[in-house]
């Protein structure tokens, strides 16, 4: 049994880092895909997802969650908002890609967190430990000392940022599993996105069949670059702590990062390191708070069922000790005897 869990650790652990390992990669794929602008090629990620995520689910045979979900307007409703959130998120993030943008990007994505404990507290009335706020608070320091490196906020980091937290709070609200949500997001941004690539062709300005096979090639393996992270982050999803996701998620944006300074040759002046070293330590301070509630969580567990444990043992022997008095009424009556004498 215990072999079982460490494979099925191993496998999750895989699956995690090929996940965001893959997202983190990514800003090398975006690049290919010119001559095509950003618009085509959200357009295009957003039909060929959508044939690759139903192939899945034919292969694996998940339709009962499609049914009960047409039934329900709030949650149709909630599916609308985060199919429009993640449509401004992948679109600026591939414009901020091909645009030079790849560190900023990165930034977009280091900073969610504290963004997601601050919309916590606004939103949801959450209440924060101190750690927690002493990390907004630098947080909020190192988007001040960006923004003077900048000569402007760092908008493309903020607008990554916001656009994913709120795609995060009202996935939760939803309660869809990762493939099944992204199968309906998908469907509804289907028609929108074929819509504009039939209007992209009828005005000659559409590349897709115009750059050759390749460039067509590319623009449809959108769909896969989009689903295969998503499958592998819900099979790690179910097999390791949610507190191994949490540091397992910094993965992608230090690849972005390393990728826009050791790759693509974005300048980091000395403003942008000391705003980037803000945020690093904000991060810290927020892993460790989690890791430490954490242990603490397992350790008030622990001591819970030692307790129970030994409750139920002890109330197993007493009610021994009841049976065996019934059972032998005359050995107690004699040792009362000789007690009295």
């Amino acid at each position: 049994m215990g072999l079982d869990s460490k494979s099925e650790q191993r496998i999750g652990l895989l699956n995690g880092f090929a996940a965001y390992g893959m997202w983190g990669l990514v800003p090398l794929f975006w690049p290919l895909l010119e001559p095509a602008g950003a618009a085509e090629i959200l357009a295009h990620r957003m039909v060929w997802s959508l044939g690759v995520v139903v192939i899945a689910l034919v292969v694996m045979r998940r339709w009962a969650w499609a049914g009960p979900l047409l039934r329900q307007p709030r949650r149709l409703g909630l599916i609308t908002i985060a199919a429009a959130t993640i449509t401004v998120n992948w679109g600026v993030y591939i414009w901020a890609v091909n645009a030079g943008h790849v560190v900023e990007a990165s930034l977009g994505y280091f900073i969610n967190p504290l963004v997601t404990i601050a919309m916590g507290v606004l939103l949801l009335k959450e209440r924060l430990r101190p750690a927690q706020w002493a990390a907004v608070g630098i947080g909020f320091a190192a988007v001040l000392v960006l923004t003077i490196g900048y000569g402007q906020p760092p908008w493309i980091s903020l607008c990554l940022a916001f656009s994913f937290a709120t795609y995060g709070l009202v996935k939760k609200k939803v309660n869809l599993g990762g493939l099944e949500s992204l199968a309906a997001e998908t469907a509804i941004q289907f028609l929108p996105a074929l819509g504009y690539l039939l209007w992209l062709s009828s005005r000659g300005d559409a590349t897709f069949g115009g750059e050759g096979a390749g460039h067509a090639t590319l623009l449809a393996a959108t769909g896969l670059v989009t689903a295969v992270p998503l499958v592998c982050f819900g099979a790690a999803a179910i097999r390791v702590p949610l507190s191994t996701l949490g540091l397992l998620q910094y993965l992608a944006p230090v690849l972005q990062f390393l990728l826009g300074i050791l790759y693509f040759h974005e300048a980091m002046p000395a403003e942008r390191w000391a705003g980037f070293a803000l945020v690093w330590a904000a991060l810290s301070l927020l892993t460790w708070d989690a890791l430490r509630t954490a242990r603490k969580s397992r350790m008030v567990l622990r001591e819970a069922a030692t307790a129970a444990t030994a409750a139920t043992a002890a109330t197993a022997a007493a009610e021994a000790a009841r049976e065996a008095a019934a059972a032998n009424p005359t050995t107690a009556g004699g040792t009362a005897t000789s007690t009295n004498t």
